[in-house]
């Protein structure tokens, strides 16, 4: 159940490379309009008193896409953490990084943790970037952590499971968003979005607005959760 003093959205960023195809653009094009697109709504969304957002930017299953392509999101990475970080730390916005390191280049690891060290301190909001992140392989890794620890069978708990997650700070998700039409949740966030309200919109992410968030958050409140009661 979501902390009341928390309200955590998530967003799949999906349709980057469809929305190029539709304009007659370069596929990083797509890439790289969304990234410009997630800084607004993610700078505007804490304005709306959202004070966790996370979003899944690379799943670690995209290392499968062609290789000119990963290379330039990992480069997109360096170029959004030097371009954005300034913007999001005066904003007092705490940037996390939930994902495995391993794999990873050292330019990526350094703007990460560049990134991560920079806002540790700010308040205002939490932004959770899910890369190189796969919600099984979270589950996967928080059940080694408990077995290498020596916990009992009939000790692991919801709570102790919760615990050994990336960022265990990072509260359950309160609302799921996906955008492009796809209606799954691809594995995002497999333990905190249990009693997530899903809301899905046909709209290519680069394509994203202010508006189009409002519009989601509206129909949200009008919901009646009852987290299974």
């Amino acid at each position: 159940m979501s902390q009341a003093s928390t309200f955590h959205v998530g967003i799949v960023l999906d349709g980057n490379r469809r929305w190029a195809k539709a304009q007659g653009l370069p596929t990083m094009e797509g890439h790289r309009q969304g990234a410009e697109v997630f800084k607004a709504v993610a700078l505007k969304a804490f304005e709306k008193g959202i004070t966790h957002l996370s979003a899944f930017v690379f799943s670690n299953e995209n290392w499968s896409r062609t290789k000119d392509e990963v290379g330039y999101l990992m480069k997109l990475v360096i170029k959004a953490t030097e371009s954005y970080l300034d913007d999001f730390n005066k904003a007092g916005i705490k940037i996390l990084i939930l994902g495995e390191r391993a794999g990873l280049s050292p330019s990526v690891l350094k703007a990460i943790e560049r990134t991560v060290s920079k806002t540790a301190q700010n308040t205002k909001g939490t932004l959770a970037l899910c890369f190189n992140y796969g919600g099984q392989q979270e589950l996967v890794r928080a059940t080694q952590q408990l077995i290498q620890k020596g916990t009992a069978p009939e000790s692991i708990s919801i709570e102790s499971i919760t615990a050994h997650l990336y960022e265990p700070e990072v509260p359950v998700l309160d609302l799921l968003i996906r955008t492009s039409g796809e209606k799954r949740t691809s594995g995002f966030m497999l333990w905190r979005a249990a009693y997530a309200e899903l809301a899905f919109t046909n709209t290519f992410w680069p394509d994203f607005s202010e508006a189009e968030l409002d519009k989601i958050l509206d129909e949200y409140h009008t919901r009646e959760r009852r987290f299974g009661a």
